[in-house]
C-alpha cells in the first residue's frame, strides 16, 4: 500500500526575490510515494530524492533495527546540522569580506 502525501518545500530565508513558478514533483522516498510542491527544478528535486534514499539506505545498513521514523528523524537532524554549519561558514566569509571591503575603502 502506498500513501500519497503532498509536501510543500519553502525556503526559510527572508529574501524578497521573485520566486520561480511552483512545480509538482512525484518522489518515492524509502518506498513511500510523495507529491512535493516547490520551486526548484526537476533535476534538483530528483537529486534530493536520490540523496535522501542513499542516506536512508546507509542508516538502515548501519542500524537495521532502526524504525523508518527514527531514520527519518536522524536524517532530518543531520540535514539541519549541515545547514547550520554551512550558514555559519557563509556568515564568517561574508563578515570577512565585509571587513576587507571596509578596510580598502578607508
Amino acid at each position: 500500500m502506498s500513501l500519497i502525501g503532498t509536501l510543500e518545500v519553502n525556503h526559510l530565508d527572508n529574501a524578497k526575490e521573485p520566486q520561480p513558478a511552483r512545480r509538482r514533483f512525484k518522489a518515492v522516498i524509502d518506498g513511500q510515494s510523495y507529491t512535493i510542491v516547490g520551486n526548484h527544478s526537476q533535476a534538483h528535486m530528483q537529486a534530493v530524492t536520490e540523496l535522501m534514499n542513499k542516506q536512508l539506505a546507509q542508516l538502515k545498513k548501519l542500524a537495521p533495527d532502526m524504525s523508518k521514523e527514527e531514520a527519518s528523524i536522524l536524517l532530518a537532524f543531520n540535514a539541519i546540522s549541515d545547514q547550520l554549519e554551512k550558514t555559519e561558514a557563509y556568515d564568517q566569509l561574508k563578515k570577512q569580506d565585509d571587513n576587507e571591503t571596509s578596510s580598502t575603502e578607508s
